[in-house]
C-alpha cells in the first residue's frame, strides 16, 4: 500500500510546526484546526473514485481506508486508523460522509470540522472557545499525543504528523497474502489489531485495540 511514500501532512502548519486555525459557524463562532491543502486533495481524489464507482453502479469499491501517523525513517507509526464506506445507512444511498465533498464538504469523510467528527472534535479540546460538554476522553487523549500544550490559539505539534488514504477495492489484498481479498470492515479490524499489538502504547484506536497486552 506504500502508506509512507504516499502520505500527506494532515494539518496546516508553520515551519516550527504552530497549526493554523479558522473561525467558522454563523451563531456559534469558533476557531478550527486547518487541515493541510494536500490532505484535502488527497481525501476528494479518493473520494472521487468511490463516487464514480458508485454513480456506475460497478461497485467495485467498498470505502476509503484512512491512517493518521507518526514517521521514523521510512517507518509508519500508526496513531489512528479508520474507514468510510461508500454505503450510508438504509436504501443503498452513498454515504453523507463522501457525497458532493467538492461542494460543501458536510462531512468530509469522518474528517469535517463540525462537532462528532475528527477535526471538529479534536478543535474543542486543543482550541480555546468551545464547550467544555463537548471535549471528550477520547479526543483529550489525541490532543496529549499530538500537541505540545493545549488549549491555546495555534497549538504547536510535537512532531509532524502525516495522513494517508486510498479507495479500498473488493479485489484488494491486505497485509496478508494468505487472506486473499478482504473486505473494508475487515482490513480495519485487521489493521487495528495488529497495529495495537505492535504500537500498543501510540495507538489513539479506543475500538478494536488487543486489550490483552
Amino acid at each position: 500500500m506504500q502508506i509512507c511514500k504516499n502520505s500527506v501532512p494532515l494539518f496546516k502548519h508553520s515551519e516550527d510546526l504552530n497549526v493554523e486555525t479558522k473561525t467558522i459557524g454563523k451563531t456559534t463562532i469558533r476557531q478550527i484546526l486547518c487541515r493541510s491543502d494536500e490532505m484535502n486533495g488527497m481525501i476528494l481524489r479518493e473520494t472521487d473514485i468511490l463516487t464514480e464507482d458508485w454513480n456506475c453502479q460497478a461497485d467495485d469499491f467498498d470505502g476509503l481506508i484512512y491512517m493518521m501517523f507518526l514517521k521514523e525513517e521510512d517507518k509508519v507509526l500508526p496513531l489512528y486508523i479508520g474507514k468510510a464506506e461508500t454505503i450510508g445507512k438504509g436504501n443503498r444511498n452513498l454515504s453523507t460522509n463522501i457525497v458532493n465533498l467538492h461542494s460543501k464538504q458536510s462531512n468530509f469523510a469522518r474528517w469535517e470540522d463540525n462537532y462528532a467528527y475528527h477535526i471538529g472534535d479534536l478543535s474543542s479540546v486543543a482550541v480555546p472557545g468551545h464547550d467544555f460538554i463537548k471535549s471528550t476522553i477520547k479526543y483529550r487523549k489525541w490532543a496529549e499525543t499530538l500537541f505540545v500544550e493545549f488549549p491555546v490559539t495555534k497549538p504547536k505539534l510535537k512532531h509532524e504528523v502525516y495522513f494517508w488514504t486510498t479507495a479500498w477495492s473488493k479485489t484488494n489484498i491486505g497485509i496478508w497474502e494468505e487472506f486473499g481479498p478482504i473486505q473494508l470492515t475487515f482490513l480495519e479490524y485487521l489493521l487495528i489489531g495488529v497495529a495495537s499489538s505492535v504500537f500498543h502504547e501510540l495507538l489513539l484506536n479506543m475500538e478494536g485495540q488487543n486489550r490483552s497486552i
